[in-house]
């Protein structure tokens, strides 16, 4: 399967956990990962519109001081010197944070988010501020005050949103993580739409605080459904990002990325339930396939898809009984990502949410931990995304599976 946009080469290719092995071995520096990022976003983001801000200053300093933390062997993580970038959503100290919303487009905090202070504490380089639809508010990442964000695959298509500018960044290369938000899918639908991987906890895991500070209340549905997000190339990258910025409120204080890796029988639902485009159900049943094939078991089951999104009175509940309506048989739940295949832009154009959150949304409102992951390509060539989704705070199954899925198709 190809994992990097064709005509779009010469990005960061290596996961992070084997970057952070040369960079403690002196192989690398981070000054010359940061050079390659940047020179790459300069050749890229005329094309793709990714960035709001570029970070380059800051992040070229912040690269000679792990070079010289690492020189004087001093350790701070597998991030450690790693460029990595932040949606427009999240606070950043003296740096614009937009929302792709001409309202903030001078909107300058005093302070980071919790997440961002999270990744500096451990080394991490902030290269920049990813391009999003604005505030949020649409599923194709084609309105924003500063442009548009084309699909890396090819420009004609919607990258997704409205996490948009990420998608199209972690896909293209130009950094190696992102730091996101997902309301109703709004990580993972560009992630399907890009070719990468979209992740977000059960809600609470990661601290939403800092994400336009001080400014107006956005409701009670944003507050309930909306939860801090990532995307990476690879869902060990995923992980690696995930042990630094959790909160572990209710989780085990063991490593994801050390989880992922443990050996288990997972028992798989299958929704069936499902509204799918021909190639979306044909490349979804072949990804079942391949996890049948891992030595999953598998059973069909409902998927609960309808959710009472006008009336919040009961969330707190349905969250409680989630498990035992759902998960008292299965560990992981498997559907597509979309319903859809990617819409073209022409066909999006009129309509912020013309790629449905149906078969995402359900997970935020029940506040389950789900990934999605590329499972293959339609007929146009454009990615398409498998879904895993959790039980509360059972993190470590869905990245389990996620990256036993990931590395047999990667590397098949």
């Amino acid at each position: 399967m190809l994992t990097t946009p064709p005509g779009l080469k010469g990005g960061p290719n290596m996961g992070i956990a084997r970057l952070s092995e040369r960079l403690r071995l002196s192989q690398v520096s981070p000054a010359e990962i940061v050079a390659n990022c940047l020179r790459h976003i300069e050749r890229s983001n005329p094309q793709l519109n990714a960035f709001i801000t570029v970070m380059a200053e800051q992040a070229i300093e912040q690269a000679r001081e792990a070079e010289a933390e690492l020189k004087a062997g001093i350790w701070r993580g597998p991030l450690h010197g790693i460029p990595v970038a932040i949606k427009d959503f999240y606070d950043t100290a003296g740096v614009r944070t937009t929302a792709g919303f001409e309202h903030f487009k001078d909107r300058i905090p005093a302070t980071d988010a919790v997440v961002v202070k999270k990744l500096k504490q451990v080394g991490a380089i902030i290269i920049g501020k990813t391009n999003m639809h604005t505030m949020g508010m649409g599923t194709t990442g084609l309105e924003s005050y500063f442009g548009p964000v084309r699909n890396p695959w090819n420009a004609e298509y919607i990258p997704g949103g409205s996490s948009s500018g990420s998608a199209a960044a972690v896909a293209n290369g130009m950094c190696y993580a992102t730091i996101d938000t997902d309301a109703i899918g709004s990580c993972r639908l560009p992630a399907a739409c890009c070719g990468v991987v979209g992740f977000k906890g059960t809600y609470g895991l990661i601290s939403p605080k800092g994400i336009l500070e001080g400014e107006e209340d956005p409701g009670p549905m944003i507050r309930w459904f909306s939860h801090p997000a990532i995307m990476a190339r690879t869902v060990e990258d995923v992980a690696l990002v995930l042990d630094v910025v959790a909160e572990n409120v209710e989780s085990s204080s063991a490593r994801y990325v050390d989880a992922m890796t443990q050996s288990r029988t997972i028992r798989i639902g299958i929704a069936e339930n499902l509204r799918s485009d021909p190639e979306v159900s044909e490349r979804f049943r072949k990804a079942v396939e391949a996890i049948g094939g891992l030595g999953c078991s598998t059973r069909n089951v409902v998927a609960p898809l309808r959710i009472p999104t006008d009336e919040l009175s009961k969330i707190e509940t349905d969250r409680r009984d989630i498990v035992d309506k759902v998960f008292r048989e299965i560990d992981i739940l498997l559907l597509p990502t979309t319903t859809t295949i990617v819409p073209t832009v022409a066909d999006a154009r009129d309509n912020p949410q013309a790629l449905s959150a149906e078969n995402t949304i359900f997970a935020n409102y029940y506040g389950l931990p789900a990934i999605s992951v590329p499972c293959g390509f339609d007929r146009n060539g454009l990615p398409l995304g498998l879904q895993i989704v959790g039980r509360p705070w059972d993190e470590a199954t869905v990245l389990q599976l996620a990256h036993r899925y990931y590395e047999s198709t990667t590397r098949s």
